[in-house]
């Protein structure tokens, strides 16, 4: 059975760069019938926010992530990590380190002095004397020496090989304190969970010959590693917040789809074909996390909002209905509440813009754009929204945007208007400015005796 995981550490929000992450795991599980887990690697006990794990789960209930059994938490833990400690002291694979600070800093200047690579030189590897007395030491493993290498297949990089002479030593796998390191229990929990695939950001490729040290160390078996290259900014440099690396939950706030969201993120390095537009199961068909690409990708806000608005457009009209009351808007009882749907769907790009479309149409016009009075309202479109609104008020009735617009059509055709000159008074009427959805659907959407308060409050204001 595949099984994926996403770890997460609850120091900060959930970036763009971990949902990516997390949707390349959850995607790869669920295709193969498999497991995607949680796991919240908190035991950083001076940095950890609770707040940041409990968001790290809202973002995940957002994007309708359905992560597999119960999220584990490293903090609780301990006493087991303590364990697979002691097995590898009792083994005689690891070993307690009696170095000070100061002599560790000392050693390393030394080192750098010379122009080698500061590394720890091994002083209580073997060490069978007296401990210093007042030092509380530390634990560290027995890495390989002496030209050994640690050779794996990334199914993203492919084969890589690391001397463990040029960037390992024995590195510390239990603090003087006795909490376990990050290297340490990521390999012992990522082996008790049954990990077969790991999927994660390349910046944790150097940590994967320390894991596997551990895991060899162990006797564990070793997952199937997939380094996925960052996300950059247009520039080419590391995303900042200015750049879109914000909290995932700020997309929500910023009117986003969680669909249109991985559909942009499953695309930053990724592809099928040269389609664009992916739902759930055609992301969960098609993708396979050996087609990652091998070089970073570039964030474009502008191909978000694409692909916003594309998944806008053919969002069923009830979820577009409850996801705007998220912005304090609520057409849930309003008669024309399709009509207003299908009106704004093809031009919002988001649902932050959606309601900002929508509420000139919902409320009463209070002012008009002065730009717009200037430019369209004169002499003669004044004349004409006079003589419409006269033959308006002996109308049947209208409810329907066909209705509005045979009216609309018949009137101009009696009386030889081109719309032109109607519609941006009309339009400055309704909403207050000249900007609007389709005008007939505007008026379906204000109805009938709404439709002829604001042209007789426009009249009374501009041809009193």
């Amino acid at each position: 059975m595949t099984v994926t995981r996403f770890a997460p550490s609850p120091t900060g929000y959930l970036h763009i760069g971990g949902l990516r992450t997390a949707l390349y795991s959850y995607l790869w599980a669920k295709k193969n019938e498999g497991k995607f887990l949680l796991r919240i690697e908190d035991t950083d006990l001076k940095r950890n926010s609770k707040e940041a794990a409990e968001a790290i789960e809202a973002a995940f209930k957002w994007c309708n992530f359905a992560h597999d059994g119960a999220v584990i938490y490293q903090s609780k833990r301990f006493d087991l990590y303590k364990e697979y400690v002691q097995k590898l002291l009792d083994e005689g694979k690891a070993y307690y380190c009696y170095m000070s600070r100061e002599e560790l800093d000392a050693m390393r200047e030394a080192q750098q002095a010379k122009k080698e690579r500061p590394r720890y030189d091994g002083t209580y590897r073997d060490f069978t004397g007296t401990p210093p007395e007042g030092i509380a030491p530390v634990v560290r493993i027995k890495a390989p020496q002496n030209g050994e290498k640690i050779e794996f297949t990334d199914g993203i990089k492919g084969d890589l090989s690391f001397n463990v002479d040029d960037m390992l030593d024995d590195f510390i796998i239990a603090r003087s304190d006795g909490t376990p390191t990050y290297n340490f229990v990521v390999a012992i929990d990522d082996s008790l969970m049954g990990l077969t695939d790991v999927i994660r950001g390349d910046d944790h490729l150097s940590n994967t010959p320390k894991q596997i040290v551990v895991y060899n160390a162990l006797g564990l078996d070793i997952p199937k590693f997939y380094h996925v290259p960052m996300i950059l900014n247009p520039q080419g440099k590391k995303l900042s917040k200015r750049d879109g690396a914000t909290d995932v939950m700020e997309y929500k706030e910023m009117g986003y789809f969680p669909e249109a969201l991985l559909n942009f993120l499953i695309r930053l390095g990724w592809s099928h074909g040269d389609q664009e537009i992916f739902s759930m199961e055609e992301m969960l068909e098609h993708f396979d996390p050996k087609d990652v690409n091998a070089s970073a990708s570039s964030y474009n806000a502008e191909k978000l909002l694409w692909i916003n608005a594309q998944h806008m457009k053919v969002m069923p009209s009830a979820r577009i209905i409850e996801d705007i009351k998220h912005f304090g808007m609520d057409i849930s009882k309003h008669p024309k509440k399709e009509v207003i749907v299908d009106a704004l769907r093809e031009r919002a790009k988001t649902l932050k813009e959606f309601v900002e479309m929508a509420k000139p149409i919902l409320e009463v016009t209070q002012s008009y754009d002065e730009k717009a009075v200037k430019k369209f309202l004169n002499e003669e479109s004044i004349a004409a929204l006079q003589a419409y609104h006269d033959s308006f008020k002996q109308a049947t009735k209208m409810l329907e945007s066909s209705e509005f617009e045979a009216f609309t059509k018949a009137f101009m055709e009696e009386n030889d208007l081109k719309l032109k000159v109607l519609a941006q008074p009309l339009r400055i009427a309704m909403v207050g400015s000249a900007v609007s959805p389709s005008i007939y659907d505007t008026m379906c959407i204000i109805g009938h005796e709404g439709l002829g308060e604001h042209i007789e409050r426009l009249l009374k204001t501009f041809n009193p």
